[in-house]
């Protein structure tokens, strides 16, 4: 593989993503990552901090794609509409790439304690931008951080079922998973009293 072949960041994940799931994170070392990826331990620090920094690929884009949907939605728009736009932009990011690999990441994940709480920064960083972007809608500061918490909740959970659905069609979008995910938690809220 050429050393300056396009794709870099993705393959170091999906390198990354596999080694964890076959040895285990502890066990993968950067310069195990970089072979699979056929690059650099050079290329591979151009891109990530440490092994770690792979879980959280693509957090920016994925917080600022959902901070413009949500800034985006229309004027009237509840905040659980606005988080539903938000989603929607998000979600039209995801390709086939991200639903393959979705599978392999949750099995990471849960295999190594260090990811989990990797993870877990990522959920709080997603639900930061969302709030932050409901409040400068002028939604009450409790409002928005419950929308955004409810928003980040319905995008894993959309996103684990399309990435994990048996018989599915490859171009399928992560949208409806998502949505469906928000309108579930939304009914779900109703039954709290």
């Amino acid at each position: 593989m050429a050393r300056w072949q396009p794709g870099a960041a993705q393959r170091l994940v999906v390198a990354a993503v596999d080694l964890f799931t076959e040895q285990g994170y502890d066990a993968t070392t950067v310069a195990q990552i970089a072979e699979r990826a056929g690059v650099t331990k050079s290329t591979f620090f151009r891109h990530f901090s440490d092994k770690r920094e792979l879980l959280v690929a693509g957090q920016e884009t994925l917080s600022r794609l959902l901070a413009e949907g949500v800034a985006e939605a229309p004027a009237d728009a509840s905040p659980l509409e606005a988080v539903a736009a938000g989603l929607e932009r998000a979600s039209g990011a995801m390709g086939p790439a991200n639903r393959e690999l979705g599978p392999r990441l949750k099995a990471a994940v849960a295999a190594s304690t260090e990811l989990q709480e990797r993870d877990a920064l990522k959920s709080v960083g997603l639900a930061a931008a969302m709030t932050t972007a409901l409040v400068a809608r002028e939604v009450p500061e409790p409002t928005a951080h419950l929308a955004a918490e409810m928003g980040v909740l319905a995008f894993k959970q959309g996103y684990a079922r399309w990435s994990e659905g048996g018989d599915r069609d490859d171009e399928e979008p992560l949208a409806p998973y998502a949505l469906a995910a928000l309108e579930d938690l939304r009914a779900a809220t109703a039954s709290l009293g």
